[in-house]
Order: C-alpha cells, then structure tokens, then sequence
C-alpha cells in the first residue's frame, strides 16, 4: 500500500503541536521556530519521511536555549536591583567622607587627605604628582613604616595649580603602593553602561568598587 501524506492534515496537526508546545513553557518567543517546523514537515517527502527523532533534538536544543536566555534574562534583573539597592545604600552616605583607591586627583582649595600600606619599612618616601602637562612634582613624606600610612597636603602652600593630577607613591625600596583618598561623598547615580557611579570630592566620578572604607556622616 503506498504512503499517503496530507500536506492540510499534516499542516493542522503541526499547528496543534505548536499550540502544546508553547502550553509546556517555551513561549511565543519561538514562534519562528514552530513556523519553520511546520513547513519542514508539510515539505517533506511522504515516501521516505524524515526521523521523528530529529525533531525530538530540535525541540530539545530550543528548549535548552530558551531555558538559558531565561537564566540570562533573570541574572540581569537580578543585578538591576542590586544596583538599585547599592544606590539606595550608598545614597544614605552621602556627605560622608569615604576613602575610594585612585590613581588620579583633583586639586583644588581644599586639603587632599590619602594613606596607602607598605609591605617594608621606607626611610625615603615620596608622593610623586603628574599634571596634565607631564610635569612632576615630588612632596617627601619622609620615613615611613610596615603597615598603613596616611598623609595630608595643601595644594595652595607647595604651589600646586588646580586641576587633575596622577598620584603615585614612591619608597626607597621601589615598592609603589596603591593610594586611597579621602573625599566626602557629593552625589550618586546609576549608569546604563557603567552601573553605580559615585562622585567624591578630590577624586571626581568613580565606580562603586573603588570604596575602600567608610567614615561618620558629617553633622
């Protein structure tokens, strides 16, 4: 007896199992998929039909990409509330002084306030600010020991114009810690690109990362 397919039928019955499928979780996302499901049965050769279990895989590997672009799409929900959260928390701070790490300053008026940690005692150490323009200027901090180490300079008394300026450490022993600055608070926000963005006075715009510690709310 020859084989005889329906391309109505067989149509129909494909549009029901597109209906199921959709019924067991994989949603109207994958509508185009159904689609091209469908033609490729209606397509197929009556007398030699293709493996069903081919399209068992196919259903299999859809549901496997829907179930990770849910995974995908829960793990970025998931970090927008906690950027939401980081903002909230962070927003309470706001006029507190907070030590954020930083290679870099802004020199004003005010006193710039920092420590850094050395590994080895240093009996010649020097901050070492960069202007824009490549020039160097070297503050001695003198001797300093194992352990953290803080320091504050007037910007007015040893001649410094304002502006953004790097900021490194420099010991006798060539070690070249990395500097925490101390700035109150000014404002924070949240980026699309870049997440939660503080802003520190001395410091300028940074990421919610570079905080190092927190101090008492200004009164």
């Amino acid at each position: 007896m020859s084989a005889v397919f329906n391309a109505s039928t067989g149509a129909t019955g494909a549009s029901a199992d597109s209906t199921a499928v959709k019924s067991n979780g994989l949603g109207v996302s994958d509508d185009m998929f159904m689609t091209l499901l469908v033609a490729q049965i209606k397509n197929q050769d009556p007398l030699n039909p293709q493996d069903a279990s081919q399209f068992v895989t196919q259903l299999s590997q859809l549901s496997q990409t829907s179930a990770l672009q849910s995974l995908v799409s829960q793990g970025k929900s998931a970090a927008t509330q906690m950027d939401s959260l980081q903002t909230l928390l962070l927003g309470a701070r706001v006029g507190s002084d907070v030590a954020v790490r930083s290679d870099s300053v802004e020199l004003g008026a005010q006193t710039l306030n920092g420590r850094f940690e050395l590994a080895s005692g240093s009996s010649a150490t020097n901050l070492v600010l960069t202007d824009s323009l490549g020039q160097t200027h070297s503050v001695a901090l003198g001797s300093r020991g194992v352990g953290i180490n803080t320091f504050s300079l007037d910007p007015a008394s040893l001649g410094l114009a304002p502006g953004r300026y790097a900021i490194a450490v420099k010991t006798d022993g060539g070690e070249t810690p990395a500097v925490d600055i101390t700035g109150k608070l000014e404002s924070v926000r949240v980026s699309g690109s870049a997440g939660v963005v503080l802003k520190v006075a001395n410091v300028g715009e940074i990421g919610s990362s570079a905080i190092t510690g927190f101090n008492s709310p200004t009164g």
